[in-house]
């Protein structure tokens, strides 16, 4: 199993939009770093590299992130599909569901290595700025970029890792759920489309006060919102199992 998990990061990471999307996360915050109008957004004037690393966060969630994970994970099997190297796989004695487990093994790895990309890309690009102590916030601690007072390196490094990793748990779910409609649809953009017009379904579901505690998108903001952790993070991952192993499921019984 490990020598077969091996292989599929091997393949995600030669795919593409895999290579693209490390290059934008990467390449993102030196953007923020040189932008001239963050002070007209945000009423933000940079007082440390670390804000780079914060700002390159904040802006990769809101879009750009989900749907690089939605897209390699639709890749990832229809990839497979289109190039007719799926039928190969499946003609080695091996389970069906072992060679999905090992994709999304593959696939669950990702977000964070893109996260650790974008947070690199913000370390580099803020160095101009400084790493030291300074008077403000990160943007994801208590009291946003004005901050409460003095922030030192190390408490802003552990906000920063503490987002980050909270990003992730995130963007999980959604790699899982690309991937069940790759299962479905054995298509790329068939599968990215789904997965995205599923996400925004349950956005419209905040109509129902009820249901709005239990819904994937209602944590989709969880690295702003680290106190929602206790509920938040158990959720993501009872979907992101649940998805999973719906995938396996429909995996086993596909006719391919």
């Amino acid at each position: 199993m490990p020598r077969l998990v091996l292989l599929e990061l091997f393949k995600l990471f030669r795919l593409r939009s895999v290579g693209l999307g490390l290059l934008a996360a990467f390449l993102l915050p030196f953007l923020w770093a040189l932008a001239p109008g963050l002070k007209e957004v945000y009423g933000l004037v940079l007082a440390s590299g670390w804000q780079v690393v914060a700002l390159s966060l904040l802006a990769g969630m809101e879009f750009l992130f989900p749907f690089l994970v939605v897209m390699a994970a639709s890749e990832a099997l229809g990839s497979e599909v289109s190039q007719g190297t799926l039928k190969g796989l499946l003609l080695r004695p091996l389970p069906r569901s072992a060679l999905l487990l090992a994709k999304l093994l593959a696939l669950l790895l990702y977000p964070f290595v893109l996260l650790g990309a974008s947070f690199l890309g913000g370390v580099v690009a803020g160095l101009p700025h400084g790493l030291g102590p300074f008077f403000g916030g990160t943007g994801l601690g208590e009291g946003g970029f004005a901050g409460t007072g003095l922030l030192t390196p190390k408490a802003a490094l552990l906000e920063l890792l503490r987002a980050h990793l909270l990003a992730g748990a995130v963007l999980l779910p959604l790699a899982s759920l690309a991937l069940l409609y790759g299962t479905l649809f054995l298509s790329t953009t068939a599968s990215a489309l789904a997965a995205v017009a599923t996400l925004l379904l349950m956005r419209l579901l905040v109509a129902f006060p009820a249901l709005v505690p239990f819904l994937l998108t209602t944590y989709l903001d969880l690295h702003l919102r680290p106190h929602a952790a206790g509920l938040g993070l158990p959720l993501l991952l009872i979907y992101t199992a649940g998805f999973a192993l719906l995938a396996a499921l429909v995996f086993e019984r596909r006719d391919l």
